[in-house]
Parts: C-alpha cells; sequence; structure tokens
C-alpha cells in the first residue's frame, strides 16, 4: 500500500497476542456443503466394493470343494462356477444374516460397533489435531481397570453406581492421553512412539494391580477381575445396552466440538498448519494436552461398554483389539465423526457376522479380518480405486489426516 503524500506504507503488524480466538472461531461457522463430502463418500463406498470383490476370490480358492473341481475343470468348468458361486452367495448371505438378520445379530452388531465408535472418535479428534495416536489401547487398559474396581468394590445404589463407574474410567483414560500430551507439548516427544511404549506400560500396570488382593477373583488363581456388580451395569433392552446410545452422543459432542467451537477452531488449525496456527497467537501444546485428553477420554468410555455393559472381568485382554481397531475405524471414516460411526458399524457389522459365516459356509472366521484390512487399503489408496474404476482424476476431499513423522 501507499499514500499520495507519505510515500509506501507498511501493512500492519498483528499481534498475536492480541487475536482473539473467539472472532478466529467465527470464520469457520459456515454452511454446510454436503456436496463437498461426495467424492469423499464414493471412494470409500467403492473401496468396500472391491474389499467383498476380492473377499469373493479368496472364498472361492478356500473352499474346499471349488478346490476339489479344479483338476477337471477343461473338462466339465461349469461345477467350478456353479460351486463357486454357492460358496460366494453362502458366505455372504451368512454374512448379512449374522449381523443384520433379526433382533438378536443386529443386537451383536450394536454391542460390537458401540467401542469401535467411541474409540475411533479419540482417534479421530487426535488426527483433526495433527497427532496420530496409537494409544486408544492402553488407554481402554487403564480406564477398564478402574471403572471395573469402582464397579465391584464400591456399594452405591443403581444408577449412580454405574455413573461413578463411567467417570471413573473417563477419568483415568483422560489421564493416560493427558501424559501423552503433556510430553508432546513439553518435549517434542512424538506421539506415535510415546502410545506404543505406553500401551505396554498399561498393560503391565494392569497386570500387577490384578495381582494384588483387592483386585483378585476370590477362588482363582488366574490375573481377573470379579465382574462389576449389577448396580453398575448399563440399562439395557434386552441384550442391547446403554452403550449404543453413549457412542452416538459422543459423536454428536465430537462433531460440535469440531465444527462449532473455539476450540475445534484451534485444533483444525493446528492440525493443519501448527506454525500458523502459533503465530495466530493459539497455544499450540495446550491444544496438543487438550487433544490428547480428551482422545483418552473417549478410549475410556469405549471400555466402559465392555465392562459396564457386558459385565466383563478385567484382564490383561478387556480391551481386546478394539484400541487398534479404532486406527482402522477412523482412517475409514476419514476423521469425522459421521465418517467413524459409520465405519464403526461396518466393522461391527464384519465382527458380529465373521462367526455366522464360519458355522453357516463353512468359512474361517478370519476372512471377517481380512476384509477389514482389504478395506483400509483401499480406502488409503483412493486413486488406486479411482483408476480401477476409471474415475477421472479431482481434488483433495474434505478428510484431514495426521501429520507424518516429520509433522
Amino acid at each position: 500500500m501507499s499514500d499520495p503524500q507519505k510515500g509506501p506504507v507498511a501493512p500492519p503488524v498483528v499481534d498475536p497476542d492480541r487475536v482473539d480466538p473467539h472472532e478466529a472461531a467465527a470464520a469457520p461457522r459456515r454452511r454446510f456443503d454436503a456436496s463437498a463430502f461426495v467424492p469423499t463418500v464414493v471412494d470409500s463406498v467403492l473401496a468396500v466394493v472391491l474389499a467383498l470383490v476380492v473377499g469373493a476370490v479368496l472364498i472361492v480358492f478356500s473352499t474346499e470343494r471349488v478346490l476339489g473341481s479344479l483338476p477337471y475343470f477343461f473338462s466339465y468348468p461349469w461345477d467350478f462356477f456353479r460351486f463357486a458361486g454357492e460358496a460366494v452367495g453362502d458366505g455372504y448371505a451368512a454374512l448379512v444374516n449374522g449381523s443384520l438378520g433379526g433382533a438378536d445379530a443386529l443386537t451383536r452388531t450394536l454391542n460390537r460397533a458401540a467401542p469401535l465408535i467411541c474409540a475411533g472418535l479419540g482417534v479421530s479428534l487426535a488426527f483433526r489435531a495433527g497427532l496420530f495416536n496409537i494409544g486408544a489401547q492402553g488407554q481402554m487398559l487403564v480406564a477398564g481397570l478402574a471403572a471395573g474396581y469402582v464397579g465391584f468394590t464400591w456399594d452405591l445404589p443403581t444408577g449412580l453406581h454405574a455413573l461413578v463407574a463411567l467417570l471413573a474410567a473417563l477419568v483415568a483414560g483422560a489421564l493416560w492421553g493427558g501424559v501423552i500430551g503433556l510430553l508432546k507439548a513439553r518435549t517434542g516427544a512424538h506421539e506415535v512412539i510415546t502410545t506404543i511404549m505406553l500401551n505396554n506400560v498399561a498393560r503391565f500396570v494392569v497386570l500387577y494391580f490384578l495381582g494384588l488382593e483387592a483386585f483378585q477373583r476370590p477362588n482363582s488363581d488366574n490375573k481377573l477381575s470379579p465382574p462389576v456388580d449389577d448396580s453398575a451395569t448399563f440399562p439395557a433392552i434386552g441384550n442391547l445396552h446403554l452403550g449404543i446410545v453413549l457412542a452416538v452422543l459422543a459423536a454428536l459432542v465430537v462433531w460440535w466440538l469440531l465444527e462449532r467451537s473455539t476450540l475445534g477452531f484451534e485444533m483444525r488449525a493446528v492440525g493443519a498448519n501448527p506454525d500458523a496456527a502459533r503465530t495466530a497467537g493459539m497455544s499450540v501444546p495446550r491444544v496438543y494436552v487438550t487433544a490428547m485428553t480428551l482422545a483418552g477420554v473417549l478410549a475410556g468410555l469405549a471400555v466402559t461398554m465392555t465392562v459396564l455393559g457386558q459385565q466383563n472381568s478385567v484382564t490383561d485382554q478387556v480391551a481386546g483389539t478394539v484400541g487398534f481397531d479404532a486406527i482402522t475405524v477412523a482412517l475409514l471414516g476419514r476423521a469425522t465423526p459421521v465418517g467413524t460411526v459409520l465405519a464403526g458399524l461396518l466393522f461391527g457389522a464384519l465382527s458380529a457376522g465373521g462367526l455366522s459365516m464360519q458355522g453357516a459356509a463353512g468359512i474361517a472366521p478370519e476372512l471377517s479380518q481380512v476384509l477389514q484390512a482389504l478395506i483400509v487399503l483401499f480406502v488409503a489408496a483412493p486413486a488406486l480405486v479411482r483408476g480401477i474404476f476409471r474415475i477421472k482424476g479431482r481434488g483433495q476431499g474434505s478428510s484431514v489426516e495426521a501429520k507424518g513423522w516429520g509433522g
């Protein structure tokens, strides 16, 4: 800029300390544009379709009757195609029936999806802040220990007991996740390293406490706790517990946090460019600590689905593989709350239908895990998917992913 009388005038200097984050947060509150998500949704759907196609090939060549028709394929090929079609049809029909075919199947799917959604939301939240959280497993273990101890030790009225046990899990998960954020903020320690190490630390902490008399199940030599009291369990309708409702509510809260709050704007700004966010007056260390603390809260909520929802005993395997599967769910959901819910439901269905595939069609239950891995593979390579389906290239979608090793 220039003044005709005074000559060139320097642009005004913005003091980062005087930037009002509430004014900055007002900028992203724009009207929702669903069309921006269409390319991402199309890519994800096509990735699932490709995974099912490859899975069908695996079913064909892992079925004994199909393999038995190969020696005489050229003399009578119809047997091969007929057996292959029956194997694929029976396998996928069993998958659908085992996950969606009736009230019991839907209950299994929703109960398995609930912890995946909660833990996936925690991973997604960290992604949006530029952090790669691989520590949901450890956060779940510590939170499960806290919830279980309150559940089988304290004597409280029904309802209040479940609430206090739930809060104990949330606090324990928040503390374990907050340590990771604090290490990142204060020392620059990479969250991938610290989360992996703290996963092992959490497992051995749980094993140590389960060796104490206060946590040990009476008359048992195994390291497992008593189940929580009935007063500490979630309300249920039949076999469906409250967990799925809590998971949906958590998704709504995370959506509001990321899209409508000042803190969410700061998380997205730090995740996109921490240097620019720092220049604008945002506290990057505070965002790191807050994001990992909230991720720990969501992981703690996830483990309550098992401890308080299904009354499982606390062991070093109480989290199963949910903490690691949550990374897959977050990636498939493109680090968005809505996408994470849908991905959690999909993986819950694959998990619930896997055993049905084995029982009804004689297919190894591990195939459902193979399908999950294939889905992640194709979701992580959208250019490959678009190339296979001959879709013209387009710009980047709306997803936000964590920075890599040098981020």
